[in-house]
């Protein structure tokens, strides 16, 4: 009978050749932060997401979601930030819209969840009896606490997970299984310190230590807001059109370094467009919208918040519609 700690070894190699950039295991346990949740809903932080209000029970324990399960194998890719030399991801010079780097290339959730569930379905055949699910972030999954209970990395104040050394620049990913793993050490809780960069940079106030305010956020503004913007955000939301990356642009974690240069993202990420033109958004029918961002995350945003978002790029870009 094989031990758990060499079935675990077989379940991270396999987790590395698959081409994920971290991987790391955790026990399948209920959150601890199950009070801070329900307050930040109960405060009405989340917005219009109301799936999150729907699936807390769900979120808050894996075990629901598979009876049974016993631990958590959670992955990463990386994806390009300005660390990259590869290729040169700034918004052209003139008009045009920016977009949050994570959506540049192919659909994350489909570059990873094919691999995840790949990864599943062999285990699933090689350890007959045992359940396996693969989540990417559309399944009800606190993926960032589990993850820095599985060594991925820690979780910043702007809540995003940083990894010392390789940044914030990453997409994460689950197996939620019976099989029982061993867990990984984890990480350390504070990659912050005393540093308030991403506090002080954030053009909405969105972030207090810890803690967004989805509903001043850009990234939520612009992406999972579906109804009108309100007027005191939109000079600050600039010319993002899709997402931001403010708070991690000026974290101290992503700033160029011999080890984050070399870091290896994903090639499924490297940009197709980087940036979009809103007067040619504006234009758009449906096929359109498909045509230019069809196999992209860009999808997530109908063609009403485009136009929506386009308009208040122009509108800061002082343009005449």
């Amino acid at each position: 009978m094989r031990e758990v700690a060499e079935i675990t070894n077989h379940v991270l190699n396999r987790c590395h050749e698959l081409g994920f950039a971290l991987a790391g295991v955790c026990e399948a346990r209920r959150s601890d932060h199950e009070r801070q949740l329900r307050d930040w809903l109960a405060a009405g932080k989340h917005g219009e997401m109301g799936y999150l209000v729907r699936n807390v029970e769900l979120r808050l324990d894996p075990t629901l979601m598979v009876p049974g399960a016993i631990s958590i194998i959670c992955v990463a890719d990386r994806y390009q930030g300005q660390t990259s030399t590869r290729h040169n991801t700034d918004t052209p010079k003139g008009k045009y819209g920016k977009i949050a780097r994570y959506a540049r290339g192919e659909d994350y959730h489909k570059v990873m969840r094919k691999r995840l569930t790949a990864l599943a379905r062999e285990l699933g055949a090689e350890f007959p009896g045992e359940t396996f699910r693969a989540c990417v972030d559309t399944a009800p999954v606190l993926e960032r606490e589990h993850s820095q209970r599985a060594g991925l990395g820690a979780i910043g104040k702007n809540t995003l997970l940083i990894q010392r050394g390789v940044g914030s620049w990453l997409l994460l990913g689950e197996i939620i299984t019976t099989l029982p793993l061993a867990a990984s050490r984890p990480s350390d809780p504070d990659p912050c310190g005393t540093c308030t960069r991403c506090i002080d940079a954030c053009p909405t106030q969105a972030i207090t230590p810890w803690s967004v305010d989805a509903t001043r956020c850009i990234s939520y503004l612009t992406i999972e807001h579906r109804t009108e913007i309100d007027q005191q955000f939109h000079e600050a939301i600039g010319d993002w059109l899709f997402g931001c990356d403010i708070c991690q642009e000026v974290c101290p974690h992503n700033q160029p370094t011999e080890r984050t240069m070399e870091a290896a993202t994903n090639p499924a990420y490297e940009p197709r467009r980087d940036s979009l033109d809103p007067i040619e958004i504006l234009g758009w029918d449906e096929a359109a919208r498909t045509s230019a961002l069809g196999g992209t995350a860009k999808t997530r945003a109908n063609l009403n918040m485009l136009k929506r978002n386009a308009t208040i790029a122009l509108a800061n870009f002082k343009t005449i519609v």
